[in-house]
């Protein structure tokens, strides 16, 4: 039976790239009941898309969305990079799907300030032809992983992420990460928010960051591509849920019917074009 859940936030899905963990997060959202889900950047991943790539599990995560809406929970479509061609429909609504840039919320009497986080990033903001080198070099990187977690599973041994080593060792990155959060929450108690949510660094996290005006609570919901992660509040509690196969048991999904496939599939090349 699913979880019923007051919210749900995810982000960093990456659809249509080989990295994305679709089956999984299928799974995941097959098992809660959210009466609001927070979608918080770069969903689909249109820097790596390619129109020869978007199997049927992608297409799944995209239904499921759909009938979340079609079944009266509010979804909530916040922007990122990796999706950016969407922002020309930016505060359009669809039904019970709305589509932003960033969103604030009152959970209790406590508020937060929800967005994808890229409006930190140099990169991206100055520099958009070596953010997408890097997000090529990425996926690459992540193709590669499969690669090898395959053959280290065939040994009986650990599954290895090329990223997360990168992440946790070279000091630049750490100090990214480290600049990137203390940025936001800085700039969260500055204007007065309890909370302040990203996504767009893959690096998941709950914590209270300080500084001398003040406190916050920092949270990030991570990825889909490798630490499949969510952040759900209910009963006025933050928690960060964290994937793991052995919480679900194997079912063989129903595949999509062959005119929904086509109908999601021209929805999706319909707006790129636009």
């Amino acid at each position: 039976m699913a979880r019923i859940v007051d919210t749900v936030i995810i982000s960093d899905v990456h659809l249509g790239t080989y990295g994305c963990q679709a089956k999984e997060l299928l799974q995941y959202l097959k098992s809660i009941e959210p009466k609001h889900l927070i979608i918080n950047g770069d969903f689909i991943d249109i820097w790596q898309f390619k129109k020869s790539y978007f199997p049927k599990s992608h297409l799944k995560i995209i239904k499921k969305i759909i009938d979340f809406s079609n079944k009266g929970t509010e979804v909530t479509y916040i922007i990122g990079n990796h999706d950016e061609f969407l922002r020309r429909f930016a505060n359009a609504t669809f039904g019970n799907i709305e589509l932003v840039n960033k969103k604030v919320i009152h959970f209790g009497k406590k508020k937060a300030w929800i967005f994808h986080g890229d409006v930190f990033d140099a990169s991206v903001q100055h520099s958009k032809w070596i953010a997408k080198l890097g997000g090529w070099g990425y996926d690459t990187l992540i193709r590669l992983n499969v690669l090898s977690n395959w053959f280290l599973t065939q040994m009986g041994k650990e599954k290895y992420s090329f990223s997360k080593k990168i992440k946790n060792n070279v000091k630049k990155a750490v100090k990214f990460i480290g600049d990137f959060e203390k940025t936001a929450s800085e700039l969260a108690i500055e204007n007065q928010f309890d909370y302040v949510i990203c996504g767009h660094i893959h690096q998941p996290q709950i914590k209270e960051i300080k500084s001398k005006n003040g406190s916050c609570i920092y949270l990030n919901s991570g990825d889909w591509i490798e630490n499949l992660t969510a952040l759900e509040y209910h009963d006025s509690e933050w928690q960060l849920f964290t994937y793991d196969k052995k919480m679900f048991e194997e079912k063989t999904d129903t595949e999509l019917d062959l005119f929904e496939q086509q109908t999601i599939e021209m929805l999706i090349r319909d707006v790129i074009n636009f």
